[in-house]
């Protein structure tokens, strides 16, 4: 049974950091590319930013994050990671961990039905 546990949401001022992990088992960690999406109150999901299989690999972010966050894995923890800095009011939104198998691709997507599984998100609230 896969599954993807985000953690290390909560609740911080304008311009402060935090870190979400998103721990996963079930698969072979290596077979998927992994990304994040977001979802704030009645908007639709959105693409964060995604990372390829492999540690080091493809990087690709949402323009409304870039500079600001920073996506990384660990193969050897079945693990990745979302440094948030700088957040913004508007980056309040439910984080969602997700993995597309890849076996055979380097491409990495941002669409949300391109991946094959879901964590049940943990909730960022950025305040005044």
């Amino acid at each position: 049974q896969v599954q993807l546990v985000e953690s290390g949401g909560g609740l911080v001022q304008a311009g402060g950091s935090l870190r979400l992990s998103c721990a996963a088992s079930g698969l072979t960690f290596t077979f998927y590319h992994l990304g994040w999406f977001r979802q704030a109150p009645g908007k639709e999901r959105e693409f964060v930013v995604a990372i390829s299989r492999s540690s080091g690999g493809t990087t690709v972010y949402a323009d409304s994050v870039k500079g600001r966050f920073t996506i990384s894995r660990d193969n050897a923890k079945n693990t990745v990671y979302l440094q948030m800095n700088s957040l913004k009011l508007e980056d309040t939104a439910v984080y969602y961990c997700a993995a597309e198998r890849a076996v055979f691709s380097t491409i990495v997507r941002t669409m949300a039905h391109d991946y094959d599984y879901w964590g049940q998100g943990t909730q960022v609230t950025v305040s005044s």
